[in-house]
C-alpha cells in the first residue's frame, strides 16, 4: 500500500503493530515519539505524572524540559515554581533547558530533538514547527506528556494528509511569513482543519530552513495538526552546518548525555550521514494519497498583514498603507519570527532611522544563541540603536505575559504567529500580523508600511479535492473486553462547530465539588436546554463538522459519557476534544457519510432529533448500519480499543506500570 510522507514517518514511531500492517490515515496507533517536550506546563504534568503512580521516567532521553513562557515574572512564586521543575527535571535525569535560554520549540530545533524523518511531540501547538526541517512535530495534551513520562507511549490517530504545492520563486521583499498569511486568508473556511499538512512543489527549493520554520510554525494557526516540508539537500546542508558549528562552539550547554568522544549526541556526522543515505525511503510513494491537494504560486505572493484580530482577514501591505492605520506598538517576538534570518531582515529595514516617538518596538531573540549571533552580526545594536525595547528570549507579549502588552484602544503589529482578540492584550485592542520587515518599517513609519518591489496582489492558487479511496474492507481486531457490536438510539444535533461551551458551559468548569451525574445534568445546555431531559442510557450522539472545538476542557466530554451517551459519531471533530474524549475512556469516531445522511434527513429545524429506530455500531467491520443504509467509518484499532476497555489514558498507564 503506497504511503505518504507522513504515514511513513509514524510507521516508524508505531508499536504494537499487526505483522506486516501498514497505517494509513484514520488508524489509531500507539507511538513512541523520539522525544516529548514541555515547557512551564512542566509544573502541571508533574502531578498528573504522580497521580498514575509513576515514580520515574520510562526513558529520560527521550524527555525535554525548558522554561520559557512566564520568564520576566520574577514573582517568588513563580520562581519557587521554576525551582521544583528544575529539581524534578535533574532528579529525572532528562535535558532541562532554564529561564532565558529560548524558546522550547526553538531548543528543540537547535540542539537536534527535532531531526528530519523522526516524530517529536510537545504539549504545546506550535510544535508543528518541527515540520520545517522534515520532523512530524505535533501537539499533544498534558495526559498524553504524563503517559509518555511514565511509559514512553501513547495514542494518535493519523490524520487526513493534504499535500500543499509552492511552486515558482518568491519575489524580492516576500517571506515564509507572507506565504503562510497568504495560505490562512485565501484558503480561510477551514480547508486544512485537524489535517497534517505536506508541502511540496518546485518552490521548496528556494525556501531557506528559517522560512520553513515560519510557514511550519503557522500551520497551527490555519487549522492543521502539523506541516512537514520534504526532506532535501537544503535540509542536509543547514544540518551538516549547524553541526560545526555546534562542533566550533564546543559542548557549552549541551546536555549531558554526549557520548564519551565529547560528540554531540543528535547533531553529528554519523548520524546526518545516516540520514543522507535514507534520504529515498523518505520521500512519498508515488501514488500515496491526499485528501487535498493546494496549489499556490509563490511568485504572486506579496507582502500581506493579517487582521485585526484573525488570521482568516488578510490584506496587502500596499493597500494598508494607503489607509494610514496609526499604530502604537510593534513586536518582533516568538518562536515563529525571531530566528537569525528575520532579525537581519528587520535590522536592514531600520538601520540608521528611528522608531516613531509615539511607537514601542518591542525585540526578543527566539534564543539566547540567536541574540547573541544577531549581537555579533551587528543586528542586534541597530535595532537597539534605532529604539527597539529589548525582552529576553522567550514568549513574553506573544502570549500575553510580561512587559509590553497592547492596551485598550490601542494597535499593534506583530511578527508572532497569533492576534487572537485579547490574547496580547486588552481584547480593547487591535493587533495585526506581518513580517519582521513589514514591522520594523511600521514601528518607524509609525503607521502599518512598507516599501516592496513585488507587484500588486494578483494571487493565483487552487485547491482540488480528492475522492476518499474506496477502503479495502479490514476486519479489525477486537481486544478483549471491547464491544464488537453496539445499538443504540441516534440523538441528531445538526450543528457544526458545536464549541465546547456548547456543550458543557463554562460556567461549570471550576467547581471542583461537581459530580459525575451534576455533569450530566447541565450536559449541552447552552445548545439545547432540553437535552439532558430528553436522551436516554445507551443512546448514540452525532452531530456535525469540527465537534467540539474551543477550549480544552475535559468536561465536554465527560458530561456526555456521564449522561449515558455510548459513543459520539460526527463529521469531523477537534483534535483536542477527541483526545480528552478517549483519554477518558470514551470514544468518537468520524462519519462524514451518516453526518450528511442525517443533514439531509432532519434537517436544522431542531435542534435535537431522536430517530425511531437503532443504528448498529459494527467495529470489526467499520461500518454503522441505519434504516437499511451502510456507512463507513474508520478502523478503531487497538490502540484506542484498549482506551475504552481500561477506562482512559490514566487507567492504561497504571496498568503498563504495574506489568
Amino acid at each position: 500500500m503506497p504511503q505518504n510522507l507522513i504515514e511513513k514517518i509514524v510507521q516508524k514511531h508505531a508499536v504494537g503493530l499487526e505483522e506486516n500492517q501498514i497505517v494509513k490515515s484514520g488508524d489509531y496507533v500507539s507511538i513512541q515519539p523520539a522525544y516529548v517536550m514541555t515547557h512551564d506546563n512542566t509544573g502541571a504534568v508533574i502531578p498528573k505524572f504522580r497521580s498514575i503512580g509513576a515514580t520515574k521516567l520510562a526513558n529520560p532521553r527521550q524527555v525535554v524540559h525548558t522554561l520559557d513562557h512566564d520568564i520576566q515574572n520574577k514573582s517568588e512564586k513563580n520562581l519557587e515554581k521554576y525551582r521544583k521543575i528544575e529539581e524534578f527535571s535533574k532528579s529525572m535525569g532528562c535535558d532541562f533547558y532554564p529561564a532565558g535560554r529560548g524558546i522550547g520549540h526553538q531548543i528543540m530545533i537547535e540542539e537536534g530533538y527535532a531531526f528530519p524523518g523522526t516524530m517529536c511531540v510537545a504539549s504545546d501547538s506550535h510544535s508543528n514547527m518541527y515540520g520545517g526541517i522534515g520532523c512530524l512535530g505535533t501537539p499533544i495534551v498534558r495526559t498524553d506528556a504524563a503517559a509518555i513520562w511514565a511509559t514512553g507511549r501513547t495514542w494518535w490517530q493519523i490524520p487526513q494528509v493534504v499535500k500543499v504545492e509552492l511552486n515558482g520563486k518568491l519575489q524580492p521583499g516576500v517571506t515564509g511569513k507572507d506565504v503562510i498569511i497568504i495560505l490562512s486568508g485565501y484558503f480561510n473556511k477551514d480547508e486544512v482543519l485537524n489535517t497534517v499538512i505536506e508541502f511540496t512543489g518546485n518552490g521548496i527549493k528556494f525556501l531557506s530552513v528559517d522560512q520553513r520554520l515560519t510557514i511550519a510554525n503557522m500551520t497551527t494557526e490555519w487549522g492543521a495538526l502539523a506541516g512537514v516540508f520534504p526532506i532535501d539537500n537544503i535540509t542536509i546542508k543547514w544540518l551538516r552546518a549547524r553541526a560545526g558549528f555546534i562542533a566550533r562552539r564546543g559542548l557549552e550547554g549541551v546536555p549531558s548525555d554526549a557520548d564519551g568522544n565529547g560528540r554531540h549526541p543528535r547533531l553529528n556526522k554519523e548520524k546526518i550521514d545516516e540520514l543522507e543515505k535514507d534520504l529515498i525511503n523518505l520521500n512519498p510513494d508515488k501514488d500515496a494519497f491526499y485528501s487535498k491537494v493546494i496549489s499556490i504560486s509563490l511568485p504572486s505572493i506579496t507582502p500581506h498583514v493579517s487582521g485585526p484580530n484573525s488570521v482568516k482577514v488578510m490584506k496587502s501591505v500596499s493597500q494598508l498603507k494607503k489607509e494610514k492605520i496609526k499604530i502604537n506598538k510593534a513586536y518582533l517576538v516568538s518562536c515563529v519570527n525571531s530566528r537569525l534570518e528575520d532579525i537581519q531582515q528587520a535590522a536592514e529595514v531600520i538601520k540608521g532611522k528611528k522608531v516613531a516617538d509615539d511607537v514601542k518596538f518591542y525585540v526578543a531573540a527566539a534564543s539566547s544563541e540567536v541574540q547573541k549571533l544577531a549581537e555579533q552580526k551587528g543586528y542586534w545594536n541597530d535595532l537597539l540603536q534605532a529604539g527597539a525595547i529589548e525582552l529576553p528570549p522567550g514568549c513574553g507579549p506573544c502570549i500575553g505575559l510580561g512587559t509590553g502588552l497592547l492596551e485598550d484602544g490601542e494597535v499593534g503589529i506583530s511578527a508572532t504567529n497569533r492576534n487572537f482578540k485579547g490574547r496580547m492584550g486588552s481584547p480593547n485592542a487591535q493587533a495585526y500580523l506581518a513580517s519582521p520587515a513589514v514591522v520594523a518599517q511600521s514601528a518607524v513609519s509609525g503607521f502599518i508600511d512598507y516599501e516592496s518591489l513585488s507587484a500588486t496582489p494578483n494571487i493565483r492558487a487552487e485547491l482540488q479535492l480528492n475522492k476518499k479511496q474506496k477502503s479495502v474492507d479490514q476486519v479489525v481486531k477486537i481486544v478483549n473486553g471491547f464491544q464488537e457490536k453496539i445499538n443504540g438510539r441516534l440523538v441528531y444535533c445538526y450543528q457544526d462547530n458545536l464549541n465546547t461551551d456548547g456543550i458543557y458551559p463554562g460556567k461549570y468548569t471550576y467547581q471542583d465539588d461537581f459530580k459525575k451525574e451534576d455533569q450530566a445534568k447541565v450536559v449541552m445546555e447552552n445548545y439545547d436546554p432540553d437535552f439532558a431531559k430528553n436522551i436516554k442510557h445507551g443512546d448514540i450522539l452525532v452531530s456535525g463538522y469540527n465537534f467540539g472545538t474551543g477550549s480544552s476542557r475535559e468536561q465536554a466530554a465527560t458530561a456526555l459519557q456521564h449522561a449515558g451517551i455510548q459513543c459520539v459519531i460526527v463529521g469531523s471533530a477537534s483534535q483536542t476534544y477527541q483526545r480528552n474524549a478517549i483519554n477518558n475512556g470514551f470514544l468518537v469516531i468520524e462519519s462524514s457519510e451518516l453526518t450528511d445522511y442525517l443533514k439531509e434527513k432532519f434537517g436544522t429545524e431542531k435542534l435535537t432529533c431522536y430517530s425511531n429506530s437503532d443504528a448498529e455500531i459494527d467495529f470489526r467491520n467499520s461500518k454503522i448500519f441505519f434504516e437499511e443504509k451502510e456507512f463507513e467509518f474508520s478502523p478503531v484499532g487497538t490502540a484506542a480499543q484498549e482506551l475504552i476497555v481500561i477506562g482512559g489514558l490514566e487507567n492504561w498507564v497504571n496498568q503498563k506500570l504495574e506489568n
